[in-house]
């Protein structure tokens, strides 16, 4: 197989309903690469929706000239077009032929073009996509508009394997020997009966050691047929977070009947290990108990909107593994494939998650988070006709990743009268019900009675089963007190909770066979606690990971900061206490902010390393750190630092800073690491790094193929006289000679500058700028009274 990625194309916001012809005039049309996300380059307004960002939707149109003498085609090639994803309600036209469509933005689609093409009186294939994004209260977060996945052509022999037609299975494993069944469906679409031998090699990426195995099967003409190979490996390489080993599964298809014969070859990367949900003692992976340490994240990257691309996930991902991160939950919908390999690359464990609305629409919430009236737009609208399509999509892309460990079917589906209802509200409350009217707190009879979630969730119970039996079924539960007693958590292997901590113990008791793990959880210590001091809890996922656009609590905040990284990927003060409860590695760090009465958390009164000496008044100094005590000093002096069980930090209050703040940490006695502070003054210079992927995660995306060179990353830091992180921010504007620039983001939700804009102040110091570089180019950032800084790219 020859697969093309289709990068080029030609744009238009106009909804011109004759763009889907193959002559139509498309010269004056912005030229854009793809994957592109319309929306983020468009000013914000706050008269469109708080839940999607305060960014517009509406119609665009995508053309593409493709040269088919690149393809390399023979009379008998079969050809698949594939889009990724786009965002949303998509038109598909080639050459003038209208191949169908797909309302979610989600989901992964192909066509089969191979007839289209034997048409063709010319070499330019034109592809066309409408794009309708015009209810932007569809969700509860940003989507972004546009074709915002990569696309793809396959050309694939005439004996060929079925979409998706490889299923990799490990049936055991161990450190002494693994062993793996290979299933494939395989095509014959000749017009004569072929006896086709398969040769698996399956190839380690770490030692280059090689297994492998053969297979035939007869295949009669327009039809097919499958194979089934166990393959034995002694001395496995087996992957697992903390040492993700990877193998290359290339199968080599070659056949010889009559006048029929030829060769193709398929490859794909997969990773050996098994893994289990114990409802005593929680999540293992071959063999070993691990807790997962897990945030949810959505797709967007602030200025970038959804069309992420991969080395900026790989710098976000790398950060969130540094602080011990592990997990990942795809909130709340089927992510890109690139998120997805770097998962498997780099050692994390994946629940994917194929909804947030089932057959009757959330609440959306488009001035204000939990302001009524809502609005009632998004899939639910899609479900009926398309959940099963959608939902068999997702599992069957993504069954042969070693990092997906569950499948969830749906996130917080069971709010209460949002729009379920059930009698037995009036003896419990649950999530959702802050600000909402009396009238929507109590039972109602008219709604859609809360019971048929429990004959959705079976049936999409089914759906995963069938289309992947090897690993467990999930659901993100807002309301388990009341899902437990309607049958909803019944089907499941696995059940999720979300902010619902404090019923695990009861729970457990009441459903001694069914593991458990936080789907959801907030950023407070007792939440982590109730993880690590019991077994059974299999771990837990942060919301979020990341701050993100969309579900914002009113103009001219357009965005979430739950995060534990900015919109920017610099990390946040309590992104440093996560790490400190997280990672195994020594670390210390030291915060300080005015002194506030009373237990103050750090979402609520955050914290700063912007030290100033000369400011009066009570401080109190945090500090995070990996180690059984510390030793703290303020001026020269030592200060008594008491341990906080509430928020899991050591603190101490002080009458002024005087002086350098210095901490060490210790183990059994021993200094294991240190941190100090000493007071800052304003800019004096703007330092420009290129960000950088360390050798081993450079090497590891290069051996899965792929590619993390052509976006440059250049992190922005305003610094003091005496080269310190610098108090106050400026304006900085950025010009590029050579490359494009793609965006400016400081992480500031307020901050309602319009992303096109070729400038952005920063936020507490800081600043990221992305370029599209092929070759040398060079990036001129100015700052407000300070020098202007070149960043010569090679």
């Amino acid at each position: 197989m020859h697969t093309q990625s289709i990068e080029q194309w030609l744009f238009s916001r106009a909804d011109d309903p004759d763009a889907w012809a193959k002559r139509y005039d498309d010269a004056a049309w912005r030229a854009v690469v793809v994957p592109h996300d319309w929306s983020v380059e468009e000013e914000f307004s706050a008269t469109l929706s708080s839940g999607t960002g305060y960014l517009p939707g509406g119609v665009g149109w995508y053309r593409s000239h493709v040269p088919t003498g690149a393809l390399g085609l023979h009379d008998d090639s079969v050809v698949r077009l594939v889009f990724h994803g786009v965002y949303k309600n998509a038109e598909v036209w080639v050459n003038g032929y209208h191949l169908g469509s797909r309302p979610s933005g989600h989901a992964r689609f192909s066509f089969d073009v191979s007839e289209i093409l034997s048409y063709a009186t010319d070499g330019d294939l034109v592809i066309s996509v409408r794009v309708e994004h015009t209810d932007i209260s569809d969700s509860r977060w940003y989507n972004g508009s546009g074709i915002t996945r990569r696309v793809e052509l396959e050309v694939h022999e005439p004996v060929h394997l079925r979409e998706h037609g490889t299923v990799v299975t490990t049936l055991e494993a161990d450190a002494a020997a693994a062993t793996i069944r290979v299933e494939q469906t395989l095509v014959n679409s000749t017009a004569e009966p072929v006896t086709v031998q398969a040769l698996h090699e399956l190839a380690s990426l770490t030692t280059g050691r090689v297994h492998s195995a053969e297979v035939s099967v007869r295949i009669e003409p327009g039809a097919a047929a499958s194979t089934s190979t166990d393959m034995r490996i002694a001395d496995p390489e087996l992957w697992s977070d903390d040492d993700p080993r990877l193998q290359r599964l290339t199968t080599t298809l070659s056949w010889s009947d009559g006048v029929t014969s030829g060769e193709a070859q398929y490859s794909e990367v997969i990773g050996i290990r098994t893994f289990r949900f114990d409802a005593d003692h929680g999540f293992s992976i071959n063999g070993r108990p691990r807790t997962l340490t897990g945030v949810c994240l959505h797709e967007d990257a602030g200025c970038l909107g959804t069309a992420v691309p991969a080395e900026v996930w790989l710098r976000r991902l790398l950060i969130l593994k540094e602080m011990g991160c592990n997990a990942i939950r795809m909130a709340h919908n089927p992510h890109s494939p690139e998120l997805y390999t770097l998962c498997d690359a780099l050692g994390f464990y994946v629940i994917d998650e194929a909804f947030d609305e089932w057959e009757n629409a959330k609440n959306k919430w488009w001035q204000g988070h939990n302001v009524y009236p809502p609005r009632h737009q998004g899939y639910a609208a899609d479900f009926p006709e398309w959940h099963e399509r959608d939902l068999r999509t997702m599992v069957e892309a993504g069954r042969n990743r070693p990092s997906i460990i569950a499948w969830s079917i749906g996130n917080e589906i069971d709010y209460p009268n949002d729009p379920y209802a059930s009698p037995l509200f009036t003896e419990m409350t649950g999530n959702n019900d802050a600000n909402k009217p009396d009238a929507e707190r109590v039972y109602d009879p008219t709604r859609p009675d809360i019971r048929r979630l429990t004959t959705i969730a079976r049936n999409l119970a089914r759906i995963v089963r069938e289309s992947d039996p090897t690993r467990p079924v999930t659901l993100a539960a807002a309301f388990p007190e009341l899902s437990s007693r309607t049958g909803l958590l019944d089907p499941l292997d696995v059940v999720g909770y979300n902010y619902k901590e404090h019923l695990y113990e009861e729970d457990h008791r009441r459903f001694p066979d069914k593991p458990l793990l936080g789907s959801e959880n907030s950023h407070r210590y007792a939440d982590w606690q109730a993880v690590a001091r019991n077994d059974y809890i299999a771990g837990q996922f942060l919301w979020t990971g990341i701050d993100y656009l969309g579900e914002a609590y009113g103009w001219p905040i357009h965005g979430s900061g739950a995060g534990l990284l900015t919109l920017a990927g610099f990390p946040k003060p309590i992104s440093q206490l996560r790490r400190s409860w997280w990672s195994e590695e020594p670390f210390a760090h030291l915060a300080v902010r005015p002194f506030a009465e009373g237990e103050a958390p750090l979402w609520s009164h955050p914290v700063s390393r912007a030290v100033d000496f000369a400011a009066a008044g009570p401080t109190e100094v945090l500090c995070f750190a990996q180690a059984d005590s510390i030793i703290l000093a303020v001026g020269g002096e030592q200060v008594v630092a008491e341990w906080d069980d509430e928020q899991g930090y050591w603190r101490a209050v002080v009458p002024a800073l005087n002086g350098p703040v210095e901490v060490q940490a210790l183990r059994g006695g021993v200094v294991v690491a240190t941190d100090r502070l000493a007071t800052v003054g304003g800019p004096a210079s703007l330092e420009a790094v290129v960000w950088q992927a360390p050798a081993d995660a450079s090497d590891r995306c290069a051996a899965v193929g792929l590619s993390t060179g052509g976006i440059v990353q250049i992190e922005c830091t305003l610094r003091d006289a005496q080269g310190a992180l610098a108090r106050g921010d400026v304006l900085v504007e950025a010009s590029v000679e050579g490359g494009v620039l793609l965006g400016l983001e400081n992480g500031d939700l307020a901050d309602v500058t319009a992303y096109a804009l070729p400038r952005r102040r920063t936020l507490d110091g800081r600043l990221i700028v992305f370029v599209r570089a092929d070759g040398a180019a060079s990036v001129v950032l100015r700052a407000e009274g300070l020098e202007d800084v070149r960043v010569v790219i090679e």
